[in-house]
């Protein structure tokens, strides 16, 4: 009877009602109290409404985490969180779907719906893993529960980035962040790394200078409040700033700095993903070093192999394959390129564009022009249904370069233009009569 009691009363704050509000037009609220006071014996059919009204089971108020279906949902939601950490994200997909989520306590529920999202994002299956996250999310916040708030926003933030919504992906961020400040969630590791994902966001978005003034704040922020995992999440994102400005020995030192903090806590997603972050910068250092972005490259994939997602994965290919190709293995540079592309399903955005890019530089080095130039037009197809931003820009300029190489101008001419409209530098604009007199100025110097 004590137990029950005390679940009872504990289910019933959590969900932030009276005894009144309990009891509704079914019960007096004395008879609430005397059952949490453990003085009365509620019947079946009671428990089966008052667990309804708090949204939880009979079940789980009679037995607690002893009852059958809790022991059943702890154990198979144990089976999938190792399914997805061995990298068998397909299995734990298939473990929490067949789940009776309805059937099982409130805690449980949430947290195989948080490993179902997570699965669905390690699958690229990102409409789905928002439909998990959404009301989840929505929940938290309707209860209060702002260190689950601010994580769940962080995964939701991401997954905004990775699909090229990044207008709403800084949107629902700062919303959030503005959420948490008042209770006292500044400077933790959760308001860190929501803070520094948003960051991300800004970046591709192309707002430089106000993310590198947020970067320098959250640096600060860190740096006197943070744990060494903040503290690695903040300078990992700040790098990416400090790339954006041209700064790449800045970025470097950043990443460097990011890496040796978060190496040292327990295993998580986030090494592996950082490493293929600095083989990415690496490769993109004036001259690229190819080397060592491979030893970057290689324990990025060993990593991710168990914990990452397929774009991840992917991503690890086509980068390992841009490196080859710097150092003059054509062959397996587009072997590399083309697992890479085999990872990356018809959701896959900026990746399979990136992919296909390197895919043509491959058949470029190797003297097979015309395949070359339709993998870039292939990627010039694709970015044009993509949103704007930087990340964007960026693709559309490398995508000219390779254009005007094959001497294809006119195409060339059209990617460095959209290269800028994507950056937000928009044509000049003339009147007539400039326009006019710009003609006759040239006519003059041609004629002369």
């Amino acid at each position: 009877m004590t137990d029950l009691s005390e679940r009872l009363r504990a289910e019933r704050l959590r969900a932030g009602l009276s005894q009144t509000a309990l009891a509704g037009d079914d019960f007096s609220p004395s008879y609430v109290s005397l059952i949490e006071a453990g003085r009365r014996t509620p019947t079946d059919a009671a428990l089966v409404v008052l667990a309804a009204r708090l949204g939880t089971t009979a079940e789980y108020l009679r037995f607690g985490d002893d009852a059958p279906s809790e022991e059943k949902a702890r154990l198979e939601l144990g089976f999938a969180r190792l399914a997805l950490a061995n990298g068998s994200a397909a299995e734990a997909k298939s473990r929490l779907l067949a789940l009776d989520i309805a059937s099982i306590s409130p805690r449980h529920a949430a947290e195989a719906r948080f490993a179902l999202a997570m699965a669905h994002e390690a699958l690229g299956e990102m409409s789905e893993a928002v439909a998990v996250l959404e009301p989840l999310l929505a929940e938290a916040r309707a209860a209060g529960r702002w260190l689950q708030v601010a994580t769940l926003a962080t995964n939701l933030v991401s997954i905004y980035h990775e699909a090229g919504d990044l207008a709403h992906s800084i949107e629902l961020g700062d919303e959030i962040l503005a959420a948490v400040e008042p209770v006292g969630l500044a400077g933790t590791d959760e308001y860190l790394r929501l803070a520094s994902t948003v960051l991300w966001s800004y970046y591709q978005r192309g707002d430089l200078l106000f993310a590198a003034h947020r970067a320098s704040g959250l640096v600060a922020m860190a740096e006197k409040d943070g744990t060494r995992r903040g503290r690695g999440s903040v300078y990992w994102n700040a790098s990416l700033v400090a790339e954006g400005r041209g700064d790449f020995a800045e970025a470097r030192r950043l990443t460097e700095r990011a890496l040796a903090y978060l190496s040292e806590g327990d295993p998580s997603r986030d090494v592996p993903r950082l490493r293929l972050h600095y083989g990415w910068l690496l490769l993109r250092s004036n001259p690229p070093e190819a080397e060592a972005a491979l030893v970057q490259l290689g324990l990025a994939s060993e990593g991710l192999v168990n914990v990452g997602s397929e774009y991840e994965i992917a991503r690890c290919r086509y980068e390992s394959a841009r490196a080859h190709l710097v150092l003059g293995d054509v062959a397996l540079a587009e072997s590399l390129a083309r697992e890479g592309l085999a990872l990356l399903d018809d959701g896959a955005g900026f990746d399979a564009c990136d992919a296909h890019i390197v895919l043509g530089d491959c058949l470029a080095a190797g003297g097979r022009l015309p395949e070359a130039l339709g993998e870039y037009r292939w990627a010039a197809d694709r970015l044009a249904m993509l949103s704007a931003g930087r990340q964007s820009a960026s693709v559309w300029r490398s995508l000219g370069d390779r254009l005007a190489e094959l001497g294809d101008a006119p195409a060339a001419s059209r990617a460095y233009a959209t290269a800028l409209d994507e950056a937000g530098i928009r044509p000049t604009t003339f009147s007539l009569t400039t326009r006019q007199a710009l003609a006759v100025g040239f006519e003059e110097s041609f004629d002369r």
